[in-house]
């Protein structure tokens, strides 16, 4: 009877036995996953978090320019990751700044600081958050965990000024400054000698509103040079109020760092813009993928982080054919903007002929070329 149970028993294991590897052998293969398949299913799954991202904004995404621009870029950013990043407007250079920044860093990873007034405030915090990554937009001031970005808006303001000079009547251009720093002083110099390479006997006249975005004020200062008789007026502010007040008096406007066709479309000439998009994008991946580093980074028209709005409707061909044929030449290398010989508002000879002006030269250039009516307050 005994050996009989256990005969039965013996059966029903080995009946169990097969069951299973049946089972087992029914059930797909698990593939093989390589470290980097590995590292991407984290990220996709969120059990591995994305950089938490943070802009700082002088002005509003409403401005239609400088902080436009930048919120284009930010928002590139956002479809590109999957990411909400966050954003401050409207705040102030200086201690303020130094405020937001920090509040920022406790709980941020990258943060971009996006006008030239934050650079002392992000040095600042940067010192105190080692392990966040700050980006500075046109400063000068690096550290290990702070970087600069900017634009070379001398190259597009220079073509800017070609058109401007070969639509002048009466040799008479306007310019309303921003703030006498070096971006703003390098550009009005860029457009002189732009004008000055088609039509040598422009003179262009600067006031300077001391303004990022004060439509009033920009204005204002436009109005004082539309009554001096300039018939092409150029302004370096985030507003259209400059070109709007010349398409009032019939005159050519040209605006800055978007497209402000739109505001005065039967008088715009074209201006410089910005691109940020594909640079922010390039740092955040950097961050993820553990190989940023601080640097200073300047990109031009060929790097596409600069350009040209398109031509007014009715600019000449004539016009848009000589800046598209000098735009090229810079893109190709053949044409460096800041070539001698080129001499100060003095005559005194600044740069010799066949001698150009080193990029970090012209990053702090604080003097007007020969041409330039208008004084630098100190």
């Amino acid at each position: 009877m005994k050996k009989k149970i256990m005969g039965l028993f013996v059966l029903i294991m080995m009946f169990m036995v097969i069951v299973a590897c049946s089972q087992e052998s029914s059930q797909p293969a698990e593939p093989e996953t390589t470290e980097e398949e590995t590292e991407a299913t984290k990220t996709e799954s969120g059990t591995e978090e994305l950089p938490k991202v943070a802009f700082v904004y002088i002005g509003v995404p409403g401005d239609g320019g400088w902080t436009f621009e930048h919120d284009k870029g930010r928002q590139m950013v956002d479809e590109t990751f999957g990411i909400t990043s966050t954003t401050v407007e409207n705040v102030p250079e200086g201690p303020d700044a130094e405020r937001v920044i920090e509040e920022l860093a406790q709980d941020h990873d990258i943060i971009f600081t996006t006008s030239f007034g934050y650079m002392d405030p992000t040095v600042n915090v940067a010192k105190k958050y080692p392990d966040v990554v700050f980006m500075h937009a046109t400063g000068y001031k690096t550290a290990e965990n702070l970087g600069t970005y900017q634009g070379k808006g001398y190259q597009p303001g220079y073509l800017a000024g070609i058109a401007a000079g070969k639509l002048t009547e009466n040799n008479k251009i306007g310019y309303v400054g921003a703030f006498p720093i070096p971006e703003v002083i390098y550009t009005i110099n860029a457009f002189t000698l732009g004008a000055q390479s088609v039509n040598p006997d422009i003179e262009v006249s600067v006031v300077w509103s001391n303004t990022w975005f004060d439509p009033a004020t920009e204005r204002q200062a436009a109005m004082t040079l539309l009554d001096e008789g300039v018939d092409v007026l150029a302004n370096y502010q985030d507003s259209p109020a400059g070109i709007q007040a010349a398409a009032e008096r019939g005159v050519w406007g040209m605006g800055n760092d978007s497209d402000m066709n739109k505001y005065a479309p039967e008088t715009y000439v074209t201006n410089p813009t910005l691109n940020w998009g594909p640079y922010y994008v390039d740092v955040v991946q950097s961050v993820i993928d553990g190989t940023w580093e601080t640097n200073s980074y300047y990109g031009g028209l060929k790097e596409g982080m600069v350009d040209l709005a398109p031509f007014g409707k009715n600019v000449p061909q004539d016009v848009q054919d000589a800046v598209n044929t000098k735009k090229q030449e810079i893109i190709d290398g053949t044409f460096e903007v800041f070539s001698g010989p080129i001499y100060d508002q003095s005559g005194e000879i600044k740069l010799d002929e066949g001698e150009t002006i080193p990029l970090e030269e012209i990053l702090s250039m604080n003097w007007f070329v020969k041409g330039v009516k208008g004084t630098i307050p100190e």
